[in-house]
């Protein structure tokens, strides 16, 4: 079960923030929850600060929040929906605007999966990485993709291949997570000054040339980063006041 926290929350700015249970099912209430906050970031008329919040609720079937996370996807599951909440993840995953993911406690199922399409991770000290099982089987879902693209394969071996699971501090030596706090509130607020460097626009733009990366050709690629490297050049020029020069 998710909910849905739309409207910017008290003291937080201009925060849109989610809460994901990591030991729920997957539901098409889950993928609305994710559609709606994405529809309202694509609606912002300013930039806003995507934060989701990964964390066991423990209230479907009186599960022990302690126990880490249940069975992913869950009974029941066909095929088109998990098809949905991929593409949901993978709008996430392309938003404007910066997304903060904070994993309390075991991170598995939808908690790791909506984890590894933000851009800024922060962990709790009981925070525990496992890669999503269905009914103690292996869900070979867009996570291994994901883990793959982003840790590389050597690095992403041990959690695919063996179910391994990581600790806090073995996540942030991982590169699964950025950080560990103590103070949630601080560490939101600490990311909130980091992402403000960048535009939700510039900062889409650099996360698809990443993501594209692993998996495009240099003479593929090139297009794409030269037409970055030109936006680049002329937001200077325009800064500047200069007029670019003329090529040969």
């Amino acid at each position: 079960m998710s909910t849905s926290k739309a409207e910017p929350q008290e003291g937080a700015g201009a925060d849109v923030e989610l809460v994901i249970d990591s030991a729920g099912p997957l539901s098409q209430e889950l993928i609305t929850g994710l559609n709606e906050l994405c529809e309202r970031v694509e609606d912002a008329p300013d930039e806003v600060l995507v934060v989701l919040r990964l964390r066991a609720s423990g209230a479907a079937g009186g599960q022990d929040p302690a126990q880490g996370p249940r069975s992913w996807p869950g009974e029941g599951v066909g095929i088109h929906l998990v098809n949905r909440w991929e593409r949901a993840l993978r709008r996430l995953e392309r938003l404007g605007a910066a997304t903060v993911a904070v994993a309390e406690g075991p991170c598995g199922g939808p908690a790791l999966e909506t984890l590894l399409a933000t851009d800024y991770r922060l962990g709790t000290p009981g925070t525990t990485i496992e890669l999503p099982a269905s009914s103690g089987e292996f869900w070979p879902g867009m996570a291994v993709h994901r883990l793959a693209n982003q840790l590389g394969v050597v690095r992403a071996r041990r959690l695919v291949l063996f179910g391994a699971g990581l600790t806090a501090a073995e996540s942030v030596q991982a590169g699964l997570l950025d950080e560990i706090v103590t103070d949630v509130a601080e560490g939101i607020r600490a990311a909130r000054e980091l992402t403000a460097r960048v535009t939700g626009s510039e900062l889409a733009l650099r996360r698809r040339l990443l993501l594209e990366a692993a998996t495009t050709s240099f003479e593929e690629a090139l297009g794409a980063h030269l037409a970055a490297c030109d936006r680049t050049l002329r937001r200077g020029q325009r800064e500047a006041g200069t007029v670019p020069a003329v090529a040969p």
